[in-house]
């Protein structure tokens, strides 16, 4: 980075915590204030892919949004990816679905006008994908989620559009200007009601902010992102959605993430509601 002219003797670079799987640091310099990603290349994740040649596509094709930080630059540390771009002002979500809703239904609206890989789309990818992670879990912790593994009619695959892959709390900033997203790491295109699954499921609402949406905060959600038609689709895939990401937190609990425990127990709740 100094050879490149990114930084220089002097700068302070603060580690960042939130993230779940990459190193990032928060670099205050001479060049302002910018965030420097360096991407794991030691773990593998079933259902949120760690892609840096994705995510530079994405702020790239979102440069002029204000939907994702401005890209400053990228490179290679040995085997590693790095990128380096703005730090987005504001926190992270906390209790304004409204705000969130909207900032989705943007993004979904825009042409991809960029190459990226697909996403699951129906029921029966989901239900393939869920099983794709069961299977990296032991068997005997997979027996109540094959008794609940949804048998309601298929649904076929629908539109798609640029979807962000991991809308969790933790990577949508807001402030007074608006809502920023950030880790782009694992964009699909894909099904817009996948992104609206992931931010509502409870699971990901209990690891990122310590508690699941109540009812009418869902409702709230799915009332601000205002095309019937995805939120209709989402409606009908929910226990597709809720029966997949119950298996991915199983698959986590198991591998060193106890906090994804109860997770699980919120999605096997949602399944049998």
């Amino acid at each position: 980075m100094r050879a490149r002219g990114l930084s220089s003797v002097g700068d302070r670079f603060e580690i960042l915590y939130g993230g779940r799987t990459n190193r990032v640091w928060r670099l205050h310099g001479h060049a302002g204030d910018l965030v420097l990603k360096l991407y794991r290349t030691d773990f593998h994740n079933p259902l949120f892919r760690n892609d840096p040649m994705s995510e530079r596509a994405c702020l790239e094709r979102l440069a002029d949004t204000s939907l994702a930080p401005r890209l400053r630059a990228t490179g290679k540390y040995a085997d590693q990816a790095w990128a380096l771009y703005d730090h987005a002002p504001g926190a992270p979500w906390q209790d304004n679905t409204r705000r969130a809703a909207e900032a989705l239904a943007r993004l979904h609206s825009l042409e991809p006008g960029i190459d990226l890989p697909s996403g699951r789309n129906g029921s029966c990818e989901l239900l393939d994908h869920a099983e794709d992670i069961l299977a990296l879990c032991a068997a005997e912790a997979c027996v109540e989620l094959q008794r609940l593994r949804p048998t309601g009619g298929m649904i076929a695959p629908g539109r798609t559009s640029l979807i962000h892959g991991d809308p969790v709390p933790g990577n949508l900033l807001l402030d007074a200007g608006g809502v920023v997203l950030i880790d782009w790491q694992c964009p699909a295109i894909g099904d817009p009601a996948e992104d609206i699954a992931i931010f509502l499921s409870p699971a990901m609402q209990h690891v990122y902010r310590g508690k699941a949406l109540t009812i009418a905060e869902e409702r709230s959600f799915l009332a601000a992102y205002a095309e019937p038609e995805v939120t209709g689709r989402y409606q009908a895939l929910k226990p597709f959605f809720h029966w997949r990401m119950a298996a991915y937190c199983l698959w986590r609990a198991q591998n060193g993430a106890p906090d994804y425990a109860p997770a699980y127990r919120l999605e096997v709740a949602a399944l049998t509601e």
